[in-house]
């Protein structure tokens, strides 16, 4: 048989939590970089600590929910694809066994 599990490649094939988080990460990072440019060009080529530290975790923010979200759909993706391979083999040694049942009792 052959393995159907896959993950979605499109925007619109997403789940609307997925959509949500990726919307949220990319506006962190949008902000932080907008922030430390008009920090920059509007103080006189000066950016303070607080605008520094909201890049940082705007950033951090972005990052994290990005990489997270990555790493649990490829570790979902491989569960879903262990548990199938294990009932497609429960299932083919057991069309086996009764194959062989039945050979047995016309014998």
């Amino acid at each position: 048989m052959e393995n159907k599990i896959r993950q979605p490649q499109r925007w619109n094939e997403l789940s609307i939590k997925d959509k949500i988080s990726y919307i949220i990460a990319i506006m962190m990072i949008a902000s932080g970089m907008l922030m430390a440019f008009l920090s920059f060009f509007l103080n006189a080529f000066n950016i303070s600590t607080g605008v520094l530290l909201y890049v940082a975790q705007a950033f951090l923010c972005g990052g994290s929910i990005i990489g997270v979200s990555a790493y649990l759909k490829s570790k979902w993706l491989e569960i879903d694809t262990r548990a199938s391979d294990k009932i497609e083999r429960f299932i083919e040694e057991w069309q086996e066994s009764q194959s062989n049942n039945k050979g047995r009792r016309k014998n």
